[in-house]
């Protein structure tokens, strides 16, 4: 067990991931700028995504784009290299050589992000803020913020709110594994069928096209509770006196739910897809084609078979 949970090989798969998504959060980051103001403006009318990103740079110059990409960035890092790492060391251990199967990729990539969320959610409450302050809302609800960096956020946010809100919107994050999970199991559910049992490396437009499949599928499933999840993080929102935090994360997932279908209809839960969509498919598709890139090169410089049965 200790030889696959401290392998080279899981390092590899873990700094091949971070590294890939880096990268392609980087190229697509304005579509995710575009995505986050829909999701937690609910006075921004729904546009298509270079219409919004044209109302930002007019109101907030041509860097507003890219506001908050450095905590992003480290955030990013950080979530997809615990998760690459969790991921592969599971499924060897649990494998021994034997084919895998999308139920074990499931499974897998459940724990692995039950794992990851309770590592990294403090770094994404924080970039989440970050991304978000110095905006042009048109919600006058919202509350401004003033922090200097990545540091002084986790400062101000444990003195004014308590080390709690460091872990806002844990709950529907727990609820999103499913989408990492799901992500995983297509694609590597469509990597074995376009293998068909022979070890061979991928060309780049089949790893680019699973990707893409695989995180259009898991995002459109999955999509009310990653806007419940911004919300939470963004911090504007009335708090539950319940005493029960796993009682309390279910009422203010359910009431934020309910009352953006009410408010908006049930289309209002899908409000910045289009936005989503655009950013997640290419941005993943992106990232899969140079983690697998990256993994095996380096793979073939260390002598080792990338194409185990996986």
């Amino acid at each position: 067990m200790a030889s696959e949970v401290f392998s080279y090989e899981s390092l590899v798969h873990a700094v091949s991931g971070a590294v890939g998504s880096v990268t392609a959060m980087t190229v697509f980051f304005p579509l995710d700028t575009a995505r986050l103001r829909l999701q937690v403006d609910d006075n921004r009318k729904a546009k298509s995504t270079p219409a919004i990103l044209a109302e930002i740079i007019k109101e907030e110059g041509l860097l507003a784009p890219y506001r908050g990409w450095f905590p992003v960035i480290c955030s990013l890092c950080c979530s997809n290299f615990v998760y690459f790492y969790c991921f592969h060391c599971l499924k060897a251990s649990w494998q021994k050589g034997k084919q895998s199967t999308p139920s074990t990729d499931l499974i897998t990539g459940i724990v692995a992000g039950v794992v990851n969320v309770l590592v990294t959610t403090p770094l994404w409450v924080v970039n989440t803020r970050l991304k978000l302050q110095g905006s042009n809302f048109r919600n006058e609800d919202i509350r401004p913020t003033n922090y200097s960096g990545i540091f002084d956020a986790f400062v101000q946010i444990i003195r004014d709110e308590g080390v709690g809100a460091l872990w806002n919107g844990t709950f529907p994050s727990l609820l999103l594994v499913l989408n990492p999970a799901i992500q995983f199991m297509i694609y590597e559910g469509l990597k074995r069928q376009l293998r068909k049992g022979v070890p061979r490396e991928l060309t780049s437009p089949e790893v680019f096209m699973i990707g893409a499949v695989a995180k259009a599928v898991a995002t459109t499933i999955t999509y009310p509770l990653q806007t419940i999840q911004s919300v939470l993080r963004f911090g504007q929102f009335n708090t539950s006196t319940e005493k029960s935090k796993l009682l309390s994360g279910l009422r203010t997932v359910k009431c934020l739910l309910l009352n953006r279908a009410r408010k908006y209809g049930m289309l209002g839960l899908f409000k910045g897809l289009e936005a989503k969509l655009l950013q997640t498919v290419l941005t993943a598709a992106l990232m899969f084609l140079l983690y697998e890139k990256i993994a095996s090169c380096t793979f073939r410089a260390m002598g080792l078979s990338h194409y185990k049965k996986r």
